[in-house]
């Protein structure tokens, strides 16, 4: 069975092909610019390397059949027909309360999203884009859609309310969602894997560190903390988002500065992070660069995102009573030697050793990178939340 894995931005469309009879994955790319100048689909060939074909692409539908007609082309094609695709899965930002868990998308379900949009307003609207679009493309092709909240639903209330008037949570379902929720499932579900152990009777923290970044609190395999809030821009200091931030800010910049609620946000999600307080870059590679060349900045703002982690680590082995295992994911997570080990140092009265030589010769790749002795295995395993939207999607079908 052939599963096409859809993950649609506001200007972007990336794509996977799986074959799940095999589990392999067939093709891989993106559409990038979608409805400004230069837009372009990149994708990965079978040896490695990666081709871009130009084209106007205005948007969603069109960034689809793109997709689709380099799936079936001569030179870069995959697949003869697109019968041969069976379903597709989607990645959904938000499902709110609603969703807990993956669903079939029907007319009530797009509802649903479409009623969410509220909460998300920056990610539901090209979710759905590519819903809509896969409608006219491809008929009625089974879709599947995944939600990055859903994990974190079985999170108890006294870790997802606010401590604002509950009137406002009942009015506006506010409270904190926490997202990133299939990557979470996925390397949690994988660690035990490897270690062999039963994710029922486990306690984990999962980080996954990238331009977003999230941590999780696991207990028993399900999600019971999340770092991030009603919106990604909670919790951890990451690329271009602050992280937390005292509410008592929020109103003196708005006082001060004269800004309303568009430029607030975009000072919080856009301008703050690794980018505001180096003034350098969003981009971990050219931080560490500058700090390199002795930049002060760059140097603290890694000092602060590398802390902030530490203390989420350290809050959520409270809140799990003890820790078991901690898995670093993400592109940062996964490749940056120095950040996993400046995170785990003072971490030892936990219990945790690190290996600093496995540590540092690890990238990218599957590993326990603590000693033999250290009574809290530490673990790098590598994201894969498109095969997790694939495994979904079959699973959703098998049921219907």
């Amino acid at each position: 069975m052939k599963i096409l894995v859809l993950n649609c931005g506001s200007s972007s469309v990336k794509y996977k092909l799986f074959d799940m009879q095999n589990n392999n994955m067939l093709a891989q790319g993106g559409v990038e610019k979608i409805g400004l100048k230069g837009s372009f689909l990149k994708l990965t060939l079978p040896n490695g390397d990666k081709a871009i074909l130009e084209g106007e692409i205005l948007e969603h539908n069109m960034a689809i059949e793109y997709i689709v007609g380099v799936l079936l082309s001569e030179k870069y094609g995959c697949i003869k027909s697109i019968s041969e695709i069976d379903a597709v899965g989607h990645r959904v930002v938000h499902g709110g309360e609603k969703f807990n868990t993956s669903v079939k998308i029907d007319d009530e379900v797009i509802a649903n999203i479409e009623e969410c949009i509220d909460i998300a307003p920056l990610h539901n609207p090209p979710n759905l884009k590519g819903i809509y679009a896969v409608n006219e493309i491809m008929g009625d092709i089974p879709q599947v859609a995944v939600f990055d909240t859903a994990f974190h639903q079985t999170m108890p209330a006294h870790a997802y309310l606010y401590g604002i008037p509950y009137s406002l949570y009942e009015k506006y379902s506010i409270r904190r969602y926490g997202f990133h929720g299939t990557s979470h499932r996925y390397v949690s579900q994988r660690a035990c894997e490897i270690l062999g152990v039963d994710p029922s009777n486990h306690k984990m923290i999962t980080c996954h560190i990238g331009n977003g970044a999230s941590v999780a609190a696991l207990h028993n395999g399900i999600s019971v903390d999340t770092s991030m809030g009603f919106t990604p821009v909670e919790g951890l200091m990451m690329g271009t988002r602050s992280g937390d931030v005292d509410a008592g800010v929020i109103t003196f910049l708005i006082e001060k500065e004269m800004v309303g609620a568009g430029g607030i946000s975009n000072m919080l999600n856009k301008q703050g992070g690794l980018l505001g307080v180096s003034g350098v870059s969003s981009d971990m590679r050219e931080l560490v660069a500058e700090i390199e060349k002795g930049n002060e900045r760059a140097a603290l703002a890694l000092e602060m995102y590398n802390y902030r982690l530490k203390k989420y680590i350290g809050a959520y082995a409270a809140a799990l009573g003890g820790v078991d295992t901690i898995v670093f994911t993400g592109g940062v997570g996964e490749n940056q030697t120095q950040l996993r080990a400046e995170v785990c140092k003072g971490l030892e009265f936990m219990g945790i050793e690190i290996d600093e030589e496995i540590n540092k010769n690890t990238r990218g790749d599957e590993a326990i990178i603590s000693k033999n002795t250290s009574k809290v295995t530490v673990m790098i395993v590598p994201t894969d939340e498109e095969f997790m939207i694939a495994k979904d999607t079959i699973t959703i079908l098998n049921q219907n």
